[in-house]
């Protein structure tokens, strides 16, 4: 990249290089951080605020993302620290003190499904971070603001801005992970320009405390729409937070006023407001997930509507697409082409994504300003109301588990489909280069998914056939299939699939190698590192 610098970028003392410098120490960035971590990449975190977020802001860790922490060891502590399954439902209320008028499931977080190794998780990111922050050892700077960037072939140098002690400091790094947020300042410093609808509103979350168990617990759910606002429990343990649009004197507003108010006429109920936040309900994709060896992931990357709560999730499948693929560059055995597979791969997905979420999400206000009028109007509501788009828009496993790439990190076939699914609201799983590895038990408790991990794997029935080193620096392990698994799998007695390091399909081999050196050959396509 050229030479660029931010207000403020005084370059002061220089610190020793990292590899890898993750600015944003959201649950994207602190999920990278673990990533490259466990891939032994050395990282630093730079974080402008003081400490981690006291704010519930998202609140749904799905099954995909799910299965990224059960690789990392961390999906029982988070799920230990979460709501149980009963509240993975939405329901659709006038008031919260009122009756259900709709409901509808969040596929794969209420039960279990058959194509997973895990259950999604209905949490709060006050409590998901501090598992991700204690799951690595790499060093994190509290109050630190990236502040300018510049750099040349060789790496980056970011110019740092220390809050809590004054004075600024420099840190050269070989690559740069921005995850810093929708009003991302690598973003601007790169001048990167967004696509999409923009700011969809001004919206303020009230944390508050107050007994609802009267209206809530016999009828558990994740969220509660109403026609004044949103209300979703925050900790097993007790909490809530009210979501609505901020009115016109938030300075002035009386929010326990407010939010009972909204709670209903029969909660009687005085809401004990704990915190406060306005934000703004962001919708875009950047232009360019890279520029150079510095890259975008998460909000910085693409903004998503919080309903279905896909934004974060979204983020933390873009660090594990990108994390093996930035190891892989450190350690030398992948090259600079691999890393441009990064933004082919994961920019369709966003905008896929971005384009449900701003669809439905317009539905969904449709329904609760349509509901709120017949109550202003004194009209007759029905005591049931049928949303058939809910299904659309909450069973997501076509979207999060059916993402298919296409990139030079696929070797595709002669009979890849033509276009990528993961668009539509049923998966259905396929052993097509591209796609995520279909989840088979192995054993009693180990998934397919499980045999993955900082490595290149490669699922076949015969494995004395594949069990020759690639001859290479790649990292690789050969895995069994049982007989029972070549269906599924669509492989003859001699075939095998090479899995990348994130879980998705890079090659297959229905019926076996043409020739000896086809996995070594595949594996240089795929990284761009040719063995000596």
């Amino acid at each position: 990249m050229t030479g660029r610098t931010g207000p403020g970028g005084d370059p002061g003392r220089e610190e020793p290089e990292t590899a890898v410098l993750i600015v944003g120490g959201g649950p994207v960035g602190l999920t990278a951080r673990v990533l490259l971590e466990r891939w032994g990449v050395r990282t630093l975190l730079v974080e402008k605020r003081d400490a981690l977020s006291p704010f519930p802001r998202s609140r749904l860790v799905n099954v995909r993302s799910m299965e990224i922490y059960r690789h990392l060891g961390l999906a029982a502590a988070i799920t230990e620290r979460a709501f149980p399954p009963e509240y993975g439902r939405i329901r659709f209320r006038d008031t919260l003190d009122g009756r259900d008028f709709a409901t509808a499931a969040m596929v794969g977080i209420d039960a279990p499904v058959p194509e997973s190794p895990v259950r999604g998780v209905v949490t709060s990111q006050d409590r998901l971070e501090p598992v991700l922050l204690a799951a690595a050892d790499a060093p994190v700077r509290f109050g630190v603001e990236l502040t300018g960037l510049s750099g040349d072939d060789g790496g980056v140098v970011a110019a740092l801005a220390d809050h809590r002690c004054g004075g600024g400091t420099r840190v050269r790094a070989r690559y740069v992970l921005a995850a810093d947020g929708a009003r991302s300042t690598v973003r601007q410093l790169l001048g990167t320009g967004t696509t999409g609808p923009g700011a969809l509103g001004h919206f303020t979350t009230v944390v508050f405390d107050a007994d609802l168990d009267r209206w809530c617990a016999g009828r558990p759910a994740g969220v509660y729409f109403t026609a004044h606002g949103m209300f979703a429990p925050l900790h097993p343990e007790g909490g809530w937070a009210w979501f609505a649009p901020t009115p016109e004197d938030a300075g002035g507003a009386d929010w326990p006023g407010l939010v009972s108010q909204a709670l209903g006429p029969r909660a009687g109920v005085r809401a004990e407001v704990v915190r406060v936040q306005h934000w703004v309900m962001n919708a875009f994709v950047a232009d360019r997930f890279g520029h150079g060896r510095v890259l975008l992931a998460g909000d910085a990357a693409h903004a998503m509507p919080i309903v279905g709560g896909l934004g974060m999730n979204t983020g933390l499948a873009d660090v594990h697409n990108l994390c093996w693929k930035l190891a892989g560059a450190v350690h030398g055995w992948a090259g600079p082409a691999l890393l441009e597979t990064y933004g082919q791969e994961r920019e369709p997905v966003a905008h896929r994504t971005l384009q449900r979420t701003v669809a439905n999400t317009r539905l969904l206000v449709d329904v609760q300003n349509r509901r709120a009028e017949q109550l202003r109007r004194g009209e007759p509501a029905p005591d049931r109301v049928e949303l058939p788009w809910s299904q659309e828009y909450f069973a997501q496993l076509g979207l999060v588990l059916g993402v298919a790439y296409r990139s030079g990190a696929v070797l595709p076939g002669a009979d890849a489909p033509p276009e990528p699914p993961g668009t539509g609201t049923a998966y259905v799983p396929t052993p097509h280069p591209g796609h995520r590895m279909p989840h088979l038990w192995l054993a009693p408790g180990r998934s397919t998914l499980d045999a993955c991990g900082p490595w290149f794997t490669l699922f076949t029935p015969d494995p004395a056939l594949w069990a020759q080193p690639a001859a290479g620096p790649w990292p690789l392990r050969v895995e069994a299939l049982a007989g029972e698994h070549t269906g599924p799998c669509d492989l003859g007695p001699h075939g095998a699939l090479l899995v990348r390091p994130d879980g998705h399909i890079g090659a297959r081999w229905r019926e076996g190698p043409e020739r000896n050196t086809a996995l070594r050959q595949a594996l240089s396509r795929l990284t761009g590192v040719t063995a000596p």
